[in-house]
C-alpha cells in the first residue's frame, strides 16, 4: 500500500493517544513504519490506544511544551510528521477558549518550529478541520480555497492553524526541501472513540449505562465518515510529500459524498438499527452554545488530483460503528484490526490506487 513508501521510515504522530492517532499508529505499524508519538496520556477509561497497545515509543509531552517538544523531534529525527494533536471539541472551547487556542494554535507554532530543525524532515500533514471555514450554512460543500472563519473558539483556532501551517511552508520549509500539507476532514466516528460532547460516544455511553441520551441538535448535518476514510487520505498525501510532488503542498478536504452527510438524528436512528441498546430522544437545551447546522465539504481536489475518494457509505460507517462497540461491550472484542482489514479489502475491490 501507499507504494511501500512507510517501511521503515522515522514517522512522528502527535496526539497519537487520541481517537484519530490510535487508529493511524495501528496503520502506520501495519506498513512498516518505525514510529514515534508525541501526545498526553488518554484521558478518557476505558480509551482506544491502551487497548489496542499499537507498536512504537510514546513521549507523553504537551505541545505547549516547546523545549521538551524540540528535544524529542531531535533526537527522533523523524522523516514525516503527521500531526493530530489538539483541543478537538466545540463546546469545550466556550468553556476554555484560551487553552483551546493555546494548544491547537500555539502547539502547531511549537512543532513547526521545532521542525525546521530537524534536516532529515521531508514532509508533515496538518491535520485542522472542516471547520476552519468562515461557515455561511450554505448548501453547497466548501472548496478548499474559500474563506477561513470561524464563530467558535475551536473553530477560529483551527482557521488560525491553516494560516501558520501556510506561512510556515511560504517562509521556511520549501526551501528546505520539506512539503507541508493541511488536511481538513469531517466528523469522523469509528469504535474506540469516548470523548465527551460527541454524538456516537455520548450515544455509546448512555447505552452502555442503560440510559437514553438527549440530542441536542437533532435536525444539523454533518459531513459524517469512518475514521479510516480521512487517515487513508492522510497517508495519500504524505506519500505524495515524500515522493516530491509538490502539488501536494497545500490545503485538502476529506469528507464523504453529500448523500451521505446525514442529520444527528438520522445517524442516532441508524446506531439505533445496528445495535438496539441506543436510545435517544429529541430534548435541544434551551442555553445550547452556538453550533454551526449545516456543514458541507466539496472534495472534488482530492478525488481528481490525488485519486482519492471514499470507500464505505454513511450506512455501512454506522454498522461498522455500532459492531464495534457491540462487540466491546457483550463481549469484550476489539474490532480495530478487523475493519481496518475489511476497509483495505473493500477499497481494493474498488480499485483505489493506493491500495496496490
Amino acid at each position: 500500500m501507499f507504494n511501500d513508501i512507510y517501511r521503515g521510515k522515522r514517522v512522528l504522530v502527535t496526539g497519537h493517544s487520541g481517537f484519530k492517532g490510535s487508529w493511524l499508529t495501528m496503520w502506520l505499524g501495519r506498513l512498516g513504519a518505525e514510529l514515534c508519538g508525541v501526545s498526553l496520556p488518554p484521558e478518557t477509561e476505558p480509551n482506544h490506544f491502551r487497548l489496542l497497545n499499537p507498536p512504537g515509543r510514546s513521549e507523553w509531552c504537551d505541545i505547549r511544551d516547546a523545549e521538551k517538544l524540540g528535544s524529542v523531534l531531535r533526537e527522533f529525527r523523524p522523516e514525516i510528521i503527521f500531526h493530530l494533536a489538539a483541543q478537538p471539541l466545540v463546546r469545550l472551547s466556550y468553556r476554555k477558549p484560551v487553552d483551546t487556542l493555546a494548544v491547537n494554535v500555539g502547539g502547531t507554532v511549537n512543532l513547526l518550529e521545532a521542525a525546521r530543525n530537524v534536516p532529515e524532515l521531508r514532509a508533515v500533514v496538518v491535520v485542522t478541520s472542516d471547520k476552519c471555514y468562515r461557515n455561511s450554512e450554505k448548501a453547497e460543500g466548501y472548496r478548499e480555497n474559500d474563506p477561513l472563519g470561524g464563530y467558535d473558539p475551536y473553530s477560529a483556532s483551527k482557521g488560525c492553524q491553516e494560516l501558520v501551517a501556510a506561512s510556515y511552508r511560504d517562509s521556511f520549509l520549501r526551501a528546505a526541501g520539506v512539503g507541508l500539507a493541511t488536511a481538513r476532514a469531517g466528523n469522523v466516528i469509528g469504535g474506540g472513540d469516548w470523548a465527551a460532547d460527541r454524538l456516537v460516544p455520548d450515544l455509546v455511553r448512555a447505552a452502555a449505562a442503560g440510559a437514553v441520551e438527549p440530542l441536542r441538535s437533532p435536525s444539523a448535518v454533518r459531513p459524517w465518515q469512518h475514521v479510516l476514510e480521512p487517515l487513508g487520505g492522510y497517508l495519500l498525501l504524505g506519500q505524495r510529500l515524500l515522493e516530491g510532488d509538490a502539488a501536494a503542498a497545500s490545503a485538502w478536504n476529506f469528507g464523504p459524498e453529500t448523500a451521505d452527510a446525514l442529520t444527528v438524528g438520522e445517524v442516532a436512528a441508524l446506531m439505533n438499527r445496528f445495535w438496539p441498546r441506543v436510545g435517544f430522544r429529541f430534548a435541544p437545551p434551551a442555553d445550547a452554545p452556538h453550533e454551526t447546522k449545516l456543514l458541507r465539504l466539496d472534495c472534488t481536489k482530492a478525488a481528481r488530483d490525488l485519486g482519492w475518494r471514499g470507500v464505505w457509505n454513511a450506512e455501512e460507517c454506522i454498522r461498522r460503528t455500532a459492531g464495534w462497540y457491540r462487540g466491546y461491550y457483550d463481549s469484550g472484542r476489539i474490532n480495530t484490526a478487523a475493519d481496518l482489514e475489511a476497509y483495505i479489502a473493500d477499497a481494493a475491490r474498488k480499485g483505489l490506487s493506493w491500495t496496490n
